[in-house]
């Protein structure tokens, strides 16, 4: 995987987003770069897909506070009037609606002890289980083996030989 500068993301995610709102394929063919390479860059930035350590490059770095204070100012508008004031700010309702996303994540109550324990005890469970399923089904593909060894065993030696075989195998 090929790995770009920080600061060429950062100019093309510019471009991509409002004010220039330029198209991803001809960015592509100007640059070199993979579609889907820009198109995941575009989201990122849009607050769409979770980023990955990093926090997601924006075209206009705003710090916490700033982005708290946007959303405050926005929880009282209709889509049309926080379209409008994203336009004005030179945002994208997707940015806001993440932020809001996350303030209330913030705030969100943690689980309790009891379901903390209750949590171990199923995941406990849950990994005893998919032992228990893996033991079962190379039981069971070790009897389709068998199965199908004595069937072949039975169209070469014919029935006679294979009872044969069978009951020579049953008195030992």
């Amino acid at each position: 995987m090929k790995l770009y500068p920080q600061e060429l993301k950062d100019r093309l995610i510019v471009r991509m987003l409002a004010p220039h709102n330029e198209s991803v394929p001809a960015l592509a063919r100007e640059t070199q770069i993979p579609k889907d390479t820009l198109y995941g860059w575009r989201k990122i930035a849009l607050g769409q897909v979770t980023p990955g350590p990093a926090e997601a490059p924006s075209p206009v770095p705003l710090s916490s506070d700033e982005k708290f204070a946007i959303v405050l100012e926005t929880a009282r508008l209709n889509a049309h009037e926080l379209g409008e004031y994203c336009r004005t700010q030179g945002l994208f309702t997707q940015q806001v609606q993440a932020w809001r996303e996350r303030c209330t994540a913030a705030n969100a109550r943690g689980p309790s002890r009891a379901e903390q324990a209750q949590s171990r005890e199923q995941a406990h469970e849950i990994r005893q289980l998919r032992v228990e399923l893996l033991r079962k089904e190379k039981a069971l593909a070790e009897a389709a083996a068998l199965l199908l060894l004595q069937k072949k065993a039975q169209s070469l030696w014919g029935e006679d030989e294979a009872a044969r075989s069978r009951s020579r195998s049953v008195s030992k």
